[in-house]
């Protein structure tokens, strides 16, 4: 009898459903934190005799409560288990690369109109880098001035002019397109800014508008200490520019009578910080309130550390490992790895978190507290610092010489659970990823990353192949770390890899950053996630960030504001990517099957993505593992 003949004498008395990913590899599934083998328990006793099972069918006893040989309720065979409808997908943009005429990309209009194009594209999240003031050397957001404060930059000046706030006359001539020149941006914008500030200060007809600024006040009392350190830092003679550690007297310990006395004195530099900050608060939350009037949601980025010279660490000294002096004492990095011989030598002072555990975690509180106003969800960037960080004597040059300390772990998820309730984050859990940190994600549910061009190397094995993927997790082909996938395939990507890379996904790596897509889109992650660089398929010169370096970085904008209409094919590519992977939001009228089948296949340019013979993906899949073998060593 031959295996079909099998099949068909068993299947009137067994079926089975086997989950598989689209190219035919086993899902892995990780078991919720709270759901533990204790919970998967049956009932087990002696045969029930014949009137005891109907009485249990008659009674229609759940499947829990029904003892093994009874007979099931009825209609046990109507309740169907279905996939879940929580796989999503969505785009990394920070707000500086929208098009806009001054400079650099702002929370007006173009944002607007690119949650417009998301929503098109059937994508359910808008991914941004960190919103906070960037430091003014390098402009990194990831080494802000001001970890709850917003970066007031990106203050739509037009929206101003609409509310009344500024006059046309007063808006900046229009730059010529191109990359973010941040220091003249900030050299042009901050007096316009100043007098908008001024002008809501005043009252008169923004009286209504100056109540909401108090009460934002009044609800975010850290704003306080950070327009004063602001005041200090640049208004004060004897304090600007200089390092708080070196200021004299009794401010630079953060006194509280020489605070209320510094409160006094820069009375009109502290209600402009706030205003601005609430201008900032109220133009982001209508950007965040329109996409999730469209089911898409934002995803933060929040950096573990913070900068040494900022109002959060003077105003909590001891929460930080400093000297005597208020200089940080050891500081943040890691050692040697795949983007650095030296390792890199963040510089951030480090947390004292024994200090931390006794006030029961609340500065991390206030800081997942404002996080949460202004995202959805938030990634933390060096999530592996929570279970083991490295540690650098500050008067070091490079990060080669540290050591590995024991982080806060399971305490310091479980004391803001309970204070503020669900924390939705990700965790950017890449390089060095040891079985504590691994352990510590699963133990509080957060999704991890996976990133598709870092899986071609290591062998079969390796985390970030996609049929090593697992359900709670996030698929990137690149992060804003990376290289565009255009850029790493033709600069970086060796023989050995575009090999392995093209018999593995049955490509001729014509068109590698829409193979990428696809197979973010086909992964088991939970979610997949791309830059808007790999959906325009550019090379190199569009990368946000080369790690390790200072010059050139975060600058990259989109184009000019009809960059959305010349992106249309592109969406609905991806709209139909997302509706044949199950991506769409519930209730989103899925694509036709012909759009579906043109996505699978072609990509949004009508390129052939698969294999040049012009089979089709699942041919190439099955040839990709003899390919693999007479090509190159696993």
């Amino acid at each position: 009898m031959g295996l079909s003949g099998f099949l068909r004498l068993g299947h009137s008395h067994c079926s089975f459903q086997r989950r598989v990913t689209s190219v035919g590899y086993c899902a892995k599934t990780e078991l919720p934190p709270h759901l533990g083998l204790s919970q998967l328990s049956t009932k087990v006793g002696p045969p029930a005799p014949r009137s005891s099972i109907r009485m249990a069918a008659a009674k229609q006893l759940s499947y829990e409560d029904t003892a093994i040989g009874a007979d099931l309720a009825d209609g046990y065979d109507k309740d169907l288990s279905k996939p879940s409808r929580n796989r999503r997908a969505g785009i990394i943009l920070h707000p500086t690369s929208l098009p806009g005429p001054y400079g650099t990309g702002e929370i007006g209009e173009e944002a607007f109109r690119f949650v417009d194009w998301l929503a098109s594209a059937g994508m359910q999240i808008w991914q941004v880098l960190p919103l906070v003031p960037p430091e003014t050397m390098a402009w990194s957001p990831y080494s802000g001035l001001d970890a709850l404060c917003g970066n007031v930059l990106l203050i739509s000046l037009d929206k101003l002019v609409e509310e009344g706030l500024l006059s046309k006359s007063d808006l900046p001539a229009n730059v010529p397109l191109g990359n973010c020149a941040f220091p003249e941006v900030e050299k042009v914008r901050t007096p316009i800014l100043v007098k908008a500030a001024d002008k809501l200060l005043a009252g008169g007809k923004f009286d209504g508008l100056l109540k909401e600024m108090k009460q934002f006040a009044k609800d975010n009392a850290w704003c306080q200490d950070s327009a004063l350190f602001h005041a200090l830092a640049y208004h004060n003679e004897e304090t600007k520019h200089k390092a708080w550690w070196t200021w004299d007297g009794p401010i630079r310990k953060h006194d509280a009578k020489a605070v209320k006395e510094a409160r006094g004195k820069f009375a009109t530099e502290i209600q402009r910080f706030v205003a601005l900050q609430f201008l900032f608060d109220r133009q982001w939350k209508a950007v965040k309130a329109y996409a999730n009037d469209k089911a898409i949601k934002i995803v933060g980025d929040m950096p573990i550390y913070v900068g040494g010279q900022s109002a959060d660490v003077w105003a909590y000294q001891d929460l930080f490992e400093l000297s005597s002096s208020g200089a940080p004492a050891t500081v943040s990095g890691v050692p040697p790895d795949a983007f650095s011989e030296t390792g890199q030598l963040w510089g951030s002072p480090l947390y004292d978190w024994p200090a931390h555990k006794k006030t029961n975690f609340k500065w991390w509180a206030q800081r997942l507290s404002r996080a949460f106003q202004l995202y959805d969800e938030t990634r933390i960037d060096h999530f592996r610092g929570f279970a083991g960080y490295w540690a650098v004597d500050a008067k070091a040059e490079t990060a080669i010489n540290g050591s590995w300390r024991k982080g806060p772990g399971q305490a310091l998820f479980a004391a803001l659970e309970k204070e503020l309730g669900h924390v939705p984050i990700i965790a950017e859990d890449l390089g060095v990823i040891t079985k504590d940190v691994d352990d510590l994600r699963k133990g509080i549910g957060a999704p991890g990353m996976v990133v598709l061009q870092f899986a071609w190397g290591g062998g079969p094995t390796n985390i970030h192949l996609p049929h090593n993927h697992y359900e709670n997790s996030i698929c990137y082909p690149g992060t804003h770390d990376n290289e565009t996938m255009v850029g790493w395939y033709k600069d970086s990507a060796d023989a050995r890899d575009k090999a392995f890379l093209k018999a593995y996904l049955g490509s001729d790596g014509s068109d590698i950053a829409w193979d990428m897509i696809r197979e973010s889109m086909k992964s088991v992650s939970m979610s997949a996630i791309f830059l808007l660089q790999d959906v325009m398929r550019l090379d190199n010169k569009a990368r946000m960030n080369f790690p390790g370096t200072i010059e050139g970085n975060w600058a990259w904008r989109v184009g000019d504001s009809g960059v959305w209409a010349k992106l249309k094919a592109e969406a609905k590519a991806l709209r139909a990517l997302a509706s044949s992977f199950d991506r769409l939001a519930p209730g989103v009228q899925p694509e036709e099957p012909e759009e579906q089948d043109k996505a699978l296949t072609n990509g949004s340019s009508g390129k052939k993505s698969h294999s040049s013979n012009g089979s089709s993906p699942v041919k190439a899949v099955q040839g990709a593992v003899a390919e693999i073998s007479q090509k190159i060593e696993v």
